[in-house]
């Protein structure tokens, strides 16, 4: 018996279209999203949790909203409450497959690879002058910034507002999967870029 996510969903056939990414976005079998930070203290060792467990663990860290800043949100589903997170990543796949009539894991890759940004800018000192310079942005690094994103735009859409995090959740991985601007994990993407391709 294969094994599948929360016992609903498999990753056989799961298509990962950008070359780039396809080693860094993990699909191994497994029943539930948690190793239980196994490989955390091991260099690159992200690359060995399944790229539904790193969005869990994203849901879990969406507080810092802009650098520099303390977090904003500190309770719910950012107190650490890995089950929490588990059960709401598990209703948004839910509601993504009843719309789309899709897997959601591959919704998710679609995503993933829509609001994963090819380069950003980090500054550079040279006698005392900082300048800001573009720079291209590591597989490993681009997955976490897409995970990231698609986690703190479902956090805004649902702060205070009537809609549940699994809904906001479901709302922006389709929207990201479809590529659409509006959202707030591809607009930043784009934001990247531009500011990046400024930067040459």
């Amino acid at each position: 018996m294969k094994m599948k996510l929360f016992g609903k969903w498999t990753t056989d056939g799961i298509e990962v279209r950008d070359k780039g990414l396809a080693e860094y976005i993990n699909l191994d079998p497994q029943n539930l999203p948690d190793k239980g930070g196994k490989y955390a203290k091991r260099r690159f060792g992200r690359r060995k949790y399944s790229v539904v467990e790193r969005l869990t663990n994203k849901l879990m860290v969406t507080g810092h909203i802009k650098a520099g800043k303390k977090h904003v949100y500190t309770s719910g589903r950012n107190s650490g409450k890995k089950i929490m997170a588990m059960k709401i990543v598990e209703d948004a796949f839910t509601q993504v497959e009843e719309k789309l009539k899709k897997n959601p894991i591959q919704v998710l890759v679609t995503a993933v690879e829509y609001a994963a940004p090819r380069a950003e800018v980090t500054t550079v000192e040279y006698g005392g002058i900082r300048s800001p310079v573009a720079v291209d942005t590591a597989p490993i690094r681009r997955v976490d910034l897409a995970l990231s994103f698609i986690a703190k735009g479902a956090a805004q859409k649902s702060n205070r507002k009537k809609t549940s995090i699994a809904e906001a959740l479901a709302q922006e991985i389709m929207a990201a999967a479809a590529n659409d601007s509006k959202t707030f994990s591809v607009d930043r993407k784009s934001m990247l870029e531009r500011q990046s391709e400024a930067s040459r």
